[in-house]
């Protein structure tokens, strides 16, 4: 088992559970206002690049 999870792995997981990209940022925006550490630390776990990272968490 790998250690990682792609972005397109995590977005493929969403939608398979019915959730549209409303509902993902929605996510994304709780996440980030609940827990800011542990969103970049998930982020970084995805392996994004630090301007990505930085793009995704300004929205």
């Amino acid at each position: 088992m790998k250690g990682t999870v792609t972005v397109e792995e995590w977005v493929a997981r969403f939608r398979a559970i019915g959730l549209d990209d409303a509902a993902m940022q929605k996510w994304h925006n709780l996440f980030e206002s609940e827990n800011p550490a542990g969103h970049q630390s998930f982020l970084e776990w995805l392996g994004l690049p630090d301007e990505r990272i930085a793009e995704i968490r300004s929205k």
